[in-house]
C-alpha cells in the first residue's frame, strides 16, 4: 500500500474545512496517510476551530501561518515534511463519499507515466463538473466567461472543447489542466519541481502547475473514483478576484505561451 499525504489550505469558512478533513479521514483508511490542514492566516477563527477539533485521529498535522501566503504559498508550506508517495491536493470545499484516495493512488503506481491525476467531481447536487480541461489559451478563456450568457454560439462551443466535453471521458483520458480542487501528484515529483509558482497568489497555479508535470510524464482525468466539489466560482461575482484571476492570467501566458497544447 503506498504511502499517502493530503493538503488542505483554509482561509475562513472552519466548518467547510472541518467537514472537508472528516470526510478525507472517514473514507482514507490507510494507516500511512498524513492529512496537512494549513490555515493561511484566517481573519476569524478558523485557526483556533481547526486546533480545537479533536478528528480523533492522530493522522492530521495543523499548520497556523502567521500571513496569507494564497494558495500555493499554503500548499507549500508542507512540501519539505512530504515523505509520502502520492500527495493530494485538496480544496476545503471537497467532501469523500468512497476511497478515493488510495483508488487514485494505487492506479498511479500501477501506471508509472502518470505523474497527475484527477478524479471526476460533482455538485452537491450529483451534476458532473466540467473541469479537466485542455491547455488554456486567451481564446478558450474569454469563450469561457461568455458561453453561459451566449449558449449555442460559438463561444459554447469553444468552451466545450476547452472543457474537453467533446471528448469521451468515461475513461481515463489525458489532460493538460488538471483541477487544484482535487489533484493527485508523485510528490518525489512535486518537491522536484519545487511545488507550486508562488509568483501565483491565487488562480491559474493549478494550470501552471500541471504545465510543470507534463514535463516528467502524463497528466489523467481518472473517473472511475469520484468526489463531491462544491465549487463557489467567487471570480464570476467579486470583482476585486476577477481582477486577481486576469493578473494570473498573464503570467501564465507569459511563462507558457498562447499555443494550444497536444489532448
Amino acid at each position: 500500500m503506498p504511502v499517502l499525504s493530503a493538503c488542505i489550505v483554509s482561509y475562513g469558512n472552519p466548518d467547510e474545512v472541518i467537514a472537508a478533513a472528516k470526510s478525507v479521514l472517514q473514507h482514507t483508511p490507510n494507516p500511512d496517510f498524513t492529512l496537512y490542514l494549513v490555515d493561511n492566516a484566517s481573519p476569524d477563527d478558523t485557526a483556533q476551530r481547526l486546533a480545537a477539533t479533536d478528528f480523533g485521529d492522530a493522522r492530521v498535522q495543523l499548520l497556523c501561518l502567521p500571513e496569507n501566503l494564497g494558495f500555493g504559498g499554503g500548499h507549500n508550506a508542507v512540501l519539505p515534511r512530504l515523505k509520502s508517495d502520492i500527495h493530494f491536493i485538496l480544496n476545503p470545499d471537497i467532501l469523500l463519499e468512497t476511497d478515493a484516495l488510495n483508488g487514485i493512488a494505487n492506479w498511479m503506481i500501477r501506471n508509472q507515466d502518470a505523474v497527475m491525476a484527477t478524479p471526476q467531481l460533482y455538485f452537491p447536487d450529483g451534476r458532473v463538473q466540467h473541469l479537466p480541461r485542455r491547455k488554456p489559451t486567451p481564446y478558450t478563456l474569454l469563450a469561457r466567461q461568455l458561453a453561459t450568457h451566449l449558449p449555442g454560439s460559438v463561444f459554447a462551443t469553444a468552451n466545450d472543447h476547452y472543457t474537453m466535453q467533446d471528448e469521451d471521458l468515461s475513461q481515463p483520458h489525458e489532460i493538460e489542466f488538471c483541477t487544484g480542487s482535487f489533484a493527485a501528484i508523485r510528490t518525489a515529483i512535486f518537491k522536484r519541481m519545487g511545488g507550486f509558482d508562488n509568483d501565483y497568489f491565487m488562480y491559474v497555479e493549478d494550470a501552471d502547475l500541471t504545465q510543470k508535470a507534463l514535463e516528467y510524464g502524463k497528466v489523467y482525468l481518472l473517473p472511475q473514483f469520484a468526489a463531491v466539489h462544491a465549487w463557489h466560482r467567487e471570480p464570476m461575482r467579486d470583482a476585486g478576484k476577477f481582477a486577481m484571476q486576469l493578473k494570473s492570467m498573464g503570467r501564465f501566458f507569459k511563462k507558457w505561451g498562447i499555443r494550444r497544447g497536444n489532448v
